[in-house]
């Protein structure tokens, strides 16, 4: 059984006991979260989709931890002009375990 939802402006595909690294969440480490924003639900054959989200879908899951994802490097540079400009970000997460999927 598995489910797309949308969280963060992203579809993510997830099955019962998965983990996934989401946008930064509200709520601390243990808590539940419940997405509403359930797009397709697969158990099998039987395929239920939503137009555009399932009435009554969810899928729980509880926060594992937050923190940030790798750095992530932007570089500016015209040759012979001597010009170059570096940036840098890193992109705060919250790690997801999907504990229920329900249609």
């Amino acid at each position: 059984m598995f489910a797309i939802f949308e969280s963060g402006g992203k579809q993510h595909r997830v099955t019962e006991g998965s983990v996934v690294q989401l946008e930064r969440l509200d709520g601390a480490q243990g808590d539940e979260i419940v997405f509403d924003k359930v797009m397709m639900v697969a158990n099998g054959d039987d395929i239920t989709v939503g137009q555009p989200y399932l009435s009554g879908g969810t899928v729980k899951g509880e926060v594992v931890e937050h923190g940030k994802g790798d750095k992530v490097r932007i570089i500016k540079f015209k040759r012979r002009k001597n010009y170059m400009r570096t940036k840098g970000h890193r992109q705060l997460f919250t790690s997801v375990r999907i504990t229920a999927i329900s249609a």
